[in-house]
């Protein structure tokens, strides 16, 4: 008999309603774009080690093949808690589908926890910025994993994150009819988002992709 994989609770913003009700009263299309999505919303999980180590496995590979090799790894480590990852070790990890540097990104993500050289229990009180800078200098960490990471643990409202190639396309099909934007155009554009820049930023995901993304 398998072990059901251990989940963490779903989280959701509480902010939303009214973000949307901002967002359709000052930018045409949002006014638009949100109705047609019903009661679809951003949706986290409450885990930060789980939703870094989620985030690690979806880097350059498809939304389909990140879900193959995280439900491989949810198999080898239910709980999937730091002591379980470092407990597999490179070669067991590696065996469910991640590369080799992943395999090295995760275990070093696992020693951070587990010697606690990160600040999670602290992240709720520290500015989104602080925070970026603490996950950085995490291996495999780079700014757009700590923006997903504000986004779908911590339900932050506020991260534009310029670097994620779906928010800009989005921008680029629903404001500039499909001509390639720069990230100075993105910053035009979301400056009449502020502060719920992360709603937009979903809706813009969701008009190119409407299954909702979850890490």
């Amino acid at each position: 008999m398998v072990k059901k994989p251990t989940t963490s609770p779903l989280l959701v913003p509480g902010y939303w309603e009214d973000a949307k009700a901002e967002l359709m009263k000052r930018d045409r299309i949002m006014k638009k774009l949100i109705p047609s999505f019903g009661d679809l919303q951003l949706i986290g999980r409450g885990d930060p080690f789980v939703t870094l180590a989620r985030s690690i496995v979806g880097q350059q590979i498809s939304v389909k093949a990140a879900q193959t090799v995280w439900e491989r790894l949810l198999v080898a480590c239910p709980k999937m808690t730091p002591a379980q990852v470092i407990r597999a070790g490179e070669e067991k990890l590696s065996a469910c589908g991640v590369s080799k540097r992943k395999a090295e990104y995760l275990l070093d993500l696992a020693a951070n926890f587990r010697e606690e050289r990160v600040h999670a229990m602290n992240w709720s009180s520290m500015q989104d910025e602080e925070v970026i800078a603490e996950l950085i200098q995490i291996r495999g960490i780079g700014r757009w994993t700590a923006e997903m990471f504000l986004i779908f643990n911590m339900l932050r409202p506020n991260i534009l994150p310029l670097d994620d190639l779906g928010l800009l396309r989005g921008i680029s099909v629903n404001y500039f009819s499909g001509e390639p934007v720069s990230r100075s155009d993105a910053r035009e554009v979301a400056a009449n988002w502020e502060p719920w820049r992360t709603v937009a930023t979903w809706y813009m995901w969701r008009s190119l992709d409407p299954v909702p993304v979850e890490y």
